[in-house]
């Protein structure tokens, strides 16, 4: 199989990043994520990870994807899926602007940017994710506006990801 790849995007800041795909690490997660791009949310940044940005979708593959190429130790350029149950999110120490409850399913796509991560919370533990993806082009340039997100503020901004053609430029019809 070619390598597949994938562009990371604060929308409103214009700034992007290339990722490939661990087709080899993580198939099963590859696919679920590839097969549901183009993705785009609120972009939050960790409050206990430490150097990492998301979003949050609801469940987008037809089965969650198994604990294929864990980590609970992301390095920068690091793209993690992980999935929660609203019970494990619901309160409101973690400050989501929407409902998260009981019941539901969420998935978290990240994008780590720095070292020195550790996925231990003090709610409910070690918080293994998948790797599934490695940032491959623009890792420098991303990792200042998320410390930019980081001290000015996440609202209004976007974490976008979607597919690259095989030249490299985004598919016809990308959001």
């Amino acid at each position: 199989m070619a390598d597949r790849y994938i562009e990371v995007s604060l929308v409103k800041r214009g700034i992007t990043c290339t990722a490939v795909l661990l087709d080899d690490r993580a198939p099963i997660t590859c696919s679920a994520v590839w097969d549901s791009l183009p993705l785009s949310g609120d972009v939050y940044h960790a409050k206990y990870a430490r150097n990492e940005i998301y979003a949050l979708f609801p469940p987008f593959a037809p089965a969650e994807p198994p604990l294929e190429n864990p980590t609970v130790t992301p390095i920068p350029g690091d793209l993690c899926y992980f999935s929660f149950a609203g019970t494990e999110l619901g309160t409101q120490a973690y400050g989501y602007d929407r409902e998260v409850r009981p019941g539901t399913t969420v998935v978290d796509l990240a994008l780590f940017y720095e070292r020195n991560n550790l996925l231990l919370n003090g709610d409910v533990g070690w918080v293994p994710g998948i790797v599934w993806g490695r940032v491959v082009e623009g890792l420098e340039e991303m990792a200042e506006a998320c410390n930019d997100l980081w001290r000015t503020g996440a609202a209004g901004e976007t974490l976008r990801f979607r597919p690259l053609s095989p030249s490299g430029g985004t598919p016809s019809g990308g959001v």
